[in-house]
């Protein structure tokens, strides 16, 4: 819930006007009441017009906070198209989800609904009526229109920052990086969090999907209590981020000592276990690990797409898939094994390093391929992250490798660029030995 109220844009500005209403009636009270007792040193820096002048000052406020707010929400639609049909639609969270662009334009609507609120008490005389000025309240509207101003400043040179595609990539690295440190502490390992799973029996029972939609987190405590209390082992073998339809299974479930289940043990199983597991509309960073480099991945792709054809911004993009990689690579990934006191009972699959390097790796060097640059910086990827690795987590970078080797050979490139991707494919090579070797390839 938390990531989908953080990725609106309405919940900030509500929030926003409801204080507005809130200091829009409750200001003119205190004004009425303190009115008569304002030092005039402080009188002299309130506001000090007539009610009509008070009620210009309002509706000239309300009036042009209105008009402000529609261009800032025509500038933002216009960002979202952009970075949608340029890049890709999953980057639209990202300018969603920024609070720089809820704050402008929830500063905005509590000025234009702070001055209505204020007007509304502002009273001429006429009809048998007190003339009434709340001079503090006017006085704040002034400064909220100055704040406004300031605001839209801002707000327009954040928004030239951010529409830029290497803002975009740093967006996205930096939340697919707080992703990692907060789902895969480096530690896990030695908490025996991690392991080879065991496989789920011939006869074991498919646990069902309660909803349709993207896999977006699952209640790993909930899934451990249903389990002990069925004396059960669990398997979630559907990965986050993974499309879920009602019905068919997500995993497994099969008794622990080999007793059956009794019917009622049966459904009360199936029920918590579909309960446990939360689907949504969209994919997001909540417990998908791969989030971020499905991104990233999507940007390469649009990057190479012939109505497109931009090879640099899909070199930039694979640097911070490379450097994403080289991070995981320090993580224990792989599936998640939840335990009791004594015995295993809830697996949850995590993507492993060839999952992940195959997912920034695959399309770049299927619509890359006969661009030499693209090629250079995949190889340079894989030697970064051999560099990184562990002989054990070899195995993913050799295929890729392999299959690199086979693209290069299928293209008709010139001799120069031939022999400098075969340098690189030898230096990727040398690194998993624990060789660098220095200077460009010739």
């Amino acid at each position: 819930m938390r990531e989908a109220v953080r990725a609106q844009l309405w919940p900030l500005p509500t929030l926003g006007v409801v204080l507005a209403v809130a200091a829009g009636v409750g200001l003119p009270r205190l004004d009425a009441r303190i009115q008569q007792d304002i030092p005039p040193e402080l009188r002299d820096y309130l506001f000090g017009g007539s009610a009509d002048a008070a009620r210009t000052v309002l509706q000239a406020i309300a009036g042009s906070l209105i008009s402000v707010t529609a261009l800032t929400f025509s500038l933002t639609v216009v960002t979202l198209q952009l970075a949608s049909s340029q890049f890709s639609p999953r980057l639209l969270r990202t300018f969603t989800a920024d609070r720089y662009v809820q704050t402008t334009l929830s500063l905005f609507l509590a000025t234009f609904t702070y001055a209505l609120t204020v007007l509304r008490t502002v009273r001429t005389g006429d009809d048998e009526q007190v003339m009434f000025v709340p001079q503090v309240s006017v006085t704040g509207a002034f400064f909220l229109t100055l704040a406004s101003v300031l605001g839209l400043v801002l707000f327009l040179s954040h928004l030239s920052r951010e529409i830029r595609v290497e803002t975009m990539m740093r967006s996205v690295h930096s939340a697919a990086d707080r992703t990692v440190h907060r789902l895969l502490p480096e530690d896990d390992s030695a908490a025996g969090h991690t392991g080879t799973p065991p496989e789920p029996p011939a006869d074991a029972l498919p646990l069902p999907a309660g909803r349709s939609g993207f896999l977006t987190a699952v209640d790993a405590k909930a899934l451990l209590e249903a389990a002990v209390e069925a004396d059960a082992v669990l398997l979630i073998d559907r990965l986050p981020g993974s499309s879920l339809i009602a019905g068919t299974p997500m995993g497994a479930a099969w008794p622990r000592t080999g007793e059956p289940f009794s019917p009622e043990a049966r459904t009360r199983l199936l029920r918590r276990a579909a309960e446990a597991v939360s689907t949504g509309a969209e994919r997001t960073e909540a417990q998908d690990i791969a989030f971020g480099l499905r991104q990233l991945t999507d940007i390469v792709a649009k990057a190479l797409s012939p109505g497109i054809n931009d090879p640099t911004t899909a070199v930039h993009a694979l640097s911070h898939s490379s450097a994403l990689l080289c991070e995981l690579a320090h993580r224990d990934l792989g599936p998640r094994l939840l335990r009791d006191d004594h015995h295993l009972r809830v697996i949850l699959q995590r993507p492993d390093l060839g999952d992940l390097l195959d997912l920034a790796v695959a399309q770049p060097l299927r619509y890359g391929a006969a661009e030499p640059a693209v090629l250079t910086r995949i190889l340079m990827l894989l030697r970064e992250l051999a560099w990184t690795s562990t002989p054990e987590q070899y195995s993913p970078i050799v295929a890729t490798l392999a299959r690199l080797r086979s693209t290069i050979e299928a293209r008709d490139f010139p001799t120069a660029e031939r022999t400098r991707l075969a340098e690189l494919a030898q230096q990727v090579e040398q690194a998993m030995t624990g060789c660098w070797t220095y200077g460009r390839p010739h």
